[in-house]
C-alpha cells in the first residue's frame, strides 16, 4: 500500500511530479528516497561581484536526500532494476554514485555492490556508502579500470549496472532542467555544469530539449529512434547554451581523448574516460556551447567564494561551474543581460577535508569566561 495516499500535500519524489515524462507504468513500483524539488538559488552577490548586468542561479543539488544530483537518475534506474527482478545492483564510482546506490538498494530491499578507485573517494561519500548496507569493493586503480569491470559484469554476474550507462540513470537526471524551467517560467539563456562522467550535461539537454517540443538529433534520451514522434508539447520555445567545465588534470574533452591517469582535488569529476562521450559532445554543439577547464586553484577560489558571499557550501566539483562561469562572463563570452542557470552538483559535507585546509578561519581557544570571549569577538569584528 502507498503510505502516501492519505497525504496528498506530501512531496513524493521526481518520478510522481513528472510520472507523464518518464517511463513509467501506472503500477510500477516507485523506489524513492523524496528526491527533486531542489532550490533554485539567485546568486546575487556572485552576480553583483562580476559588475555585469546578468542574473545567475544555482540549481543546489546537494540538497537531494543522499546530497549529490546522482539521486535523480538512481530513483530510476533502481525502481526499474525492481521492476525486472533484480536482487542486486552494482556501479563504479568516485563517491556520489556509491552513496546513492547504497540508499535506493537499501530502501528497495536489494543488495549493492559498489567499486571504489584506491585512495581516491573523499570520506564523506565513503561513509554513506558503508552505513547504507553496500559492499564496498576497492580496486588499485581508478574510476575508469573500475568502469571497465563493471561492463564486464553485466554478463557474468545477476546484478543491474546503475552507472549513467543506464539510460534510466539520464532518463531521472532530466528533470532538474524541467525544474529549472518550471521555476523561471522560460529557458535560461546559458546552462553551466561539471563534466566529469558525462551523463548530467547530457540528461539536461534531453529535459530542456524536451520542455521545448524539439527532440535531440541524437537519441540522447536512450528510449527515441529516429523514426518516433517526440511524444511531449512545448512547455517554453527555446533552450539554453550548454557549457560544460572540466578540471585541468583531468579534462578529455579538452584533450580530444581520454586522459590515462586524471587527477583534481574535485573528486566527483576526476574521470579520463567519460562514458557519455558522444551525448555529451551532442548536448555541446547542438547547443552552440562549449567545453571548457579550470585548475583547482580557480575551483577551490569559487568554492570559498560561494560560502563566504552566499552561504552554499557546496563540493569542490560543482563549484567548477561557478568558477567557469565567472570566467566566461568576464572573457565576454557570456554577454551581459543573460540569464545563467548552474548546476551545483553535491553538497560540501561530502568532502569537509578539503573545505577545512582551505578555510581562512581558525579556531580560537580562549579561557571560559565571558571577558575571553568578549575580548575575540571585539578583536574580529
Amino acid at each position: 500500500m502507498n503510505s502516501t495516499a492519505s497525504y496528498p500535500n506530501l512531496y513524493s519524489g521526481l518520478i510522481e511530479r513528472y510520472r507523464a515524462r518518464l517511463p513509467v507504468v501506472p503500477d510500477t513500483r516507485i523506489i524513492t528516497l523524496s528526491e527533486g524539488n531542489t532550490p533554485l538559488i539567485p546568486l546575487d552577490n556572485v552576480a553583483r561581484a562580476t559588475g555585469r548586468d546578468v542574473k545567475i542561479f544555482a540549481k543546489f543539488e546537494g540538497l537531494n536526500p543522499t546530497g549529490s544530483f546522482k539521486d535523480r537518475g538512481m530513483t530510476m534506474a533502481v525502481t526499474q532494476a525492481v521492476g525486472g527482478g533484480s536482487r542486486a545492483i552494482i556501479c563504479a564510482s568516485t563517491g556520489n554514485t556509491s552513496a546513492s546506490a547504497a540508499a535506493y538498494a537499501a530502501r528497495a530491499g536489494i543488495r549493492c555492490f559498489v567499486l571504489i578507485p584506491e585512495g581516491k573517494i573523499a570520506l564523506g561519500k565513503l561513509a554513506q556508502a558503508m552505513i547504507e548496507g553496500s559492499v564496498v569493493i576497492q580496486i588499485k586503480g581508478n574510476f575508469d579500470d573500475g568502469m571497465r569491470i563493471v561492463k564486464d559484469m553485466a554478463d557474468a554476474a545477476p546484478v543491474a549496472i546503475v552507472n549513467s550507462i543506464n539510460p534510466y540513470r539520464l532518463q531521472g537526471q532530466k528533470t532538474a532542467a524541467f525544474e529549472i524551467v518550471d521555476a523561471l517560467d522560460r529557458a535560461p539563456d546559458y546552462h553551466c555544469i561539471p563534466v566529469g562522467n558525462a551523463g548530467n550535461i547530457s540528461a539536461y539537454w534531453v529535459g530542456f530539449s524536451e520542455y521545448a517540443g524539439i527532440r535531440p538529433k541524437t537519441a540522447a534520451c536512450g528510449f527515441c529512434t529516429d523514426t518516433c514522434a517526440y511524444p511531449f508539447p512545448a512547455v517554453v520555445p527555446t533552450r539554453p547554451v550548454m557549457v560544460g567545465y572540466q578540471a585541468a588534470g583531468a579534462a578529455p574533452f579538452i584533450a580530444g581523448h581520454p586522459i590515462e591517469f586524471p587527477e583534481t582535488i574535485a573528486t566527483a569529476i576526476r574521470i579520463g574516460n567519460p562514458q557519455s562521450w558522444d551525448l555529451a559532445w551532442a548536448a555541446v554543439r547542438e547547443s552552440d556551447g562549449w567545453f571548457d577547464s579550470l585548475s583547482d586553484d580557480e575551483i577551490l577560489t569559487a568554492q570559498r567564494l560561494l560560502a563566504e558571499t552566499e552561504g552554499v557550501f557546496c563540493e569542490p566539483a560543482s563549484a567548477i561551474a561557478v568558477a567557469g562561469l565567472l570566467r566566461d562572463i568576464d572573457r565576454g563570452k557570456i554577454p551581459d543581460g543573460s540569464l545563467i542557470t548552474c548546476t551545483l552538483t553535491g553538497h560540501g559535507l561530502k568532502d569537509p577535508d578539503t573545505a577545512i585546509k582551505q578555510s581562512p578561519g581558525s579556531v580560537l581557544e580562549v579561557p571560559a569566561n565571558s571577558d575571553a570571549v568578549k575580548r575575540a569577538i571585539l578583536d574580529n569584528l
